[in-house]
């Protein structure tokens, strides 16, 4: 799966990305991370790429032209036009749902906004979708672009090492994930639930799915409502329909 990410900087988007997990998927060829940098394709001798709204207000508004340039290099040079993804507050709220849709694709264009936002028109010209990380502004669309590449990367085939991780984290089925427990057994006076120690894999994981079923109702009981669970889970645990 090959990422192109918009952005006026561009050493931001490569430095986070090109470590851990993601920086050795991407070594290995299972993936590409292109920071394409926005400022390259503008006409304006001074590298300049925004300017004061119309209409007033305060700040300044990204233009057009640079990034339809940016956009269309990208197009033109793998020959066709891929979902294009803008981070904005305004977006659809980001999910793991939509993480593994992401995945399929085989290019995906993610667009970083920055200053008061971009020119609409580019906007209504270029983009697919419009996606946010929460309800709350951050100073530019780098960090969002960071967090849907990482977590689009990992439901990569091959990105995972134990592909078993993929399926068993926290929103798999709308839960949260069970607690995890390592070594030692006992520390600081807290020992490990003797269920995992028992060798019974059939036992441990009746128990990590009530766990998860748990959690999910105390840390985040709106998940409930779209959870894949059985009639006798909603029955155990008390959860009405809707």
């Amino acid at each position: 799966m090959n990422f192109h990410i918009l952005t006026l900087f561009p050493d931001m988007v490569e430095q986070g990305l090109n470590t851990s997990i993601i920086g050795r998927a991407a070594g290995k060829g299972l993936l590409s991370i292109e920071a394409v940098n926005i400022r390259d394709y503008t006409v304006e001798k001074h590298k300049k790429v925004d300017d004061y709204p119309y209409g007033g207000g305060a700040g300044m508004v990204m233009q057009a032209q640079p990034v339809y340039d940016a956009w269309k290099s990208v197009v033109e040079r793998i020959g066709y036009k891929p979902r294009t993804i803008y981070l904005t507050p305004q977006g659809s709220v980001f999910t793991q749902t939509m993480a593994k849709e992401y995945a399929l694709e085989q290019d995906v264009i993610l667009l970083c906004g920055h200053y008061e936002g971009v020119d609409e028109r580019v906007l209504e010209e270029i983009v697919t979708d419009y996606i946010s990380i929460g309800d709350y502004v951050l100073t530019g669309g780098e960090l969002a672009a960071m967090v849907l590449t990482d977590a689009i990367s990992r439901m990569v085939p091959g990105v995972l090492s134990n592909q078993e991780s993929g399926s068993t984290e926290s929103f798999e089925g709308n839960l949260l994930e069970y607690p995890q427990y390592s070594r030692p057994e006992e520390w600081n006076g807290k020992k490990v639930p003797a269920i995992l120690l028992s060798g019974d894999h059939a036992k441990v994981d009746a128990w990590r799915r009530e766990q998860s079923i748990l959690r999910t109702m105390e840390r985040r009981p709106d998940l409930l409502t779209r959870a894949e669970l059985t009639e006798k889970e909603k029955k155990t645990f008390g959860i009405k329909e809707g």
